[in-house]
């Protein structure tokens, strides 16, 4: 089964996650609806908050041919497999090389603006098995890793960008906001819920 992905404007986006104590049929059902709302997005990473859970699980799922460095290159992230499933990810440390690249969300459908992120980081996160793993992501998987890891936190695209960027895209923000409020409020009031 499918999630809804949430959108801008809805406060569970702003919500911390809460640490996952152990891996039940449960958190499989939440991980499989995860994996299948980002395909079905056309994402490469999903948090558990943009399908309105707040627990500390992320999926990403890379393609092969976005995970090099230029065109015909090698991968940047050779041996590790995706689709990649991090419960209770950690960043342990971040490289000193910085970059600033586009960026979208699955919770700003439309909206895409450069952020700066590490080039290079390491995360902690326990497995499938519940063991504790660590990997040193490159590329494209430490951005991914980084704004997953944000989203874990609460923290949003939007609070990445530059105010100047900020200000351009006001209206957009705007109309999206309005949209997700508006779409909460009838959920709340549909036929047979009480006001």
């Amino acid at each position: 089964m499918s999630f809804e992905i949430v959108t801008f404007g809805d406060p569970i986006l702003r919500a911390r996650a809460n640490p996952v104590v152990r891996v039940t049929s449960e958190t499989k059902h939440l991980v499989d609806g995860m994996m299948e709302a980002m395909h079905a997005a056309e994402g490469i990473g999903l948090a558990a908050q943009q399908v309105a859970r707040t627990v500390s699980v992320c999926v990403i799922d890379i393609p092969p041919e976005l995970d090099v460095e230029e065109e015909g290159g090698p991968p940047l992230n050779p041996g590790i497999a995706m689709p990649l499933v991090m419960f209770n990810p950690k960043i342990l440390s971040k490289g000193a090389a910085m970059t600033r690249r586009d960026e979208g969300c699955l919770s700003f459908p439309g909206i895409h603006s450069a952020v700066q992120r590490a080039v290079e980081v390491e995360v902690a996160f326990v497995d499938w098995k519940g063991e504790l793993k660590t990997l040193r992501c490159r590329g494209l998987l430490a951005r991914a890793v980084q704004h997953e890891l944000d989203h874990l936190d609460g923290v949003l695209l939007v609070d990445r960008i530059s105010p100047v960027k900020k200000i351009s895209m006001a209206g957009k923000l705007k109309r999206l906001r309005e949209e997700t409020e508006e779409r909460l409020h009838e959920k709340k009031t549909a036929p047979g819920q009480k006001l």
